[in-house]
């Protein structure tokens, strides 16, 4: 058995790798995002009949393991009560990590494709979600947070989650393009300097960019400081590979919260935007699956939660035509979130 972990940092990954007996297997490799399927290729060639390889990612790196489990490797959460402090930028060193899986190991959550990063803790995560509706009230209330646009209008707002990854993205821009209609990506900064290309095709073609972190961690494990290094730099990255404004948009990963975690995000320069139609594209569904899910789940004002990263997004690619043909057939008109967010700030008090 081969023990590796991997680690996040400002320029992309590090992967470390250490035997049964704890010593190195493989020196240590950084591997910048854009090159992530470098480090993917580098464990499928280390993941042997003979010499199976488990791979841990920490809880604040939620960009690898729909593509790692995608590549058929064995990939396992390692939480931080296995792990030493994290720095306030970037996770716990990928050697950590490798040590984690081979001491550890029983302490490790073994993640399934279909359920994703929050393996074993979905019940945790919709547990505080729940406890934060009076926050959630407050901060929606005064125009600082959103799950949807007024109800009055047949406009519906397509979004999309854990981007810019090619080819995914470049062929979502495709059919948008093709059908004339804008859209809403939410972006990780891991992703943005990488793929510039593609954030300035976003802006180009009229489409909003938001803020989805830089890692895709799980918010309420970071400190006010660790998050307010996700945000800005993530901001940042944005407004310099787009070549346009800092987001105004911002979407916590998974739609964790807790009170806390709200309170520090009302602090920043940006509204928080959910959801309230979401197909679970990226668990691995059939496109006609997404596809039909979310045409019968939208309503006049709906955010429709798609991604465009974190794994294979083909499913989601062949499912887009289908689901923006049922809509304007249907009547609906496509427009950016940002659009429904400022309806909705500006609708009278009381109105659906």
């Amino acid at each position: 058995m081969l023990y590796a972990g991997i680690s996040w940092h400002a320029g992309g990954y590090r992967l470390a790798v250490l035997g049964p007996d704890g010593d190195r297997a493989l020196t240590p490799i950084d591997y910048a995002a854009p090159h992530a399927d470098e480090l993917i290729r580098r464990l499928r060639q280390l993941d042997t009949p003979d010499t199976p390889v488990t791979v841990a990612v920490e809880s604040t790196n939620g960009t690898l393991d729909g593509r790692l489990m995608a590549a058929g490797l064995r990939v396992h959460r390692a939480d931080p009560w296995l792990l030493p402090e994290r720095p306030l930028f970037g996770s716990v060193p990928a050697e950590d990590l490798a040590g984690a899986s081979l001491n550890a190991a029983v302490g490790l959550v073994p993640l399934q494709a279909h359920r994703g990063t929050q393996t074993g803790r979905e019940e945790q995560l919709a547990d505080q979600i729940a406890a934060s509706a009076d926050a959630d009230r407050e901060l929606t209330a005064a125009g600082r947070l959103f799950g949807h646009g007024p109800r009055d209008r047949r406009e519906v707002a397509l979004t999309f989650d854990d981007g810019p990854l090619p080819p995914y993205t470049g062929q979502i821009l495709d059919i948008l393009e093709g059908y004339g209609i804008p859209a809403t990506f939410f972006c990780v900064g891991i992703n943005s300097g990488g793929f510039a290309e593609e954030l300035a095709r976003m802006r180009e073609q009229g489409h909003a960019i938001g803020n989805h972190t830089w890692s895709h961690p799980f918010l309420p494990e970071l400190t006010g400081p660790q998050l307010a290094e996700q945000i800005d730099r993530t901001a940042e990255a944005i407004a310099e590979a787009s070549g346009g404004p800092a987001p105004r948009l911002f979407r916590p990963p998974y739609g964790a919260r807790t009170p806390e975690v709200l309170g520090r995000l009302s602090r920043f320069d940006a509204t928080t935007l959910l959801w309230d139609v979401a197909p679970d594209d990226w668990a691995l569904r059939r496109a006609d699956a997404i596809a039909r899910d979310v045409l019968a789940d939208v309503r006049p004002g709906s955010v429709v939660l798609l991604h465009d990263g974190g794994g294979d997004r083909s499913p989601t690619v062949a499912a887009l035509a289908p689901i923006i043909e049922g809509l304007l057939e249907d009547g609906y008109t496509f427009v950016r979130a940002d659009t429904l967010v400022d309806r909705a700030a500006t609708a009278p008090v009381g109105a659906p």
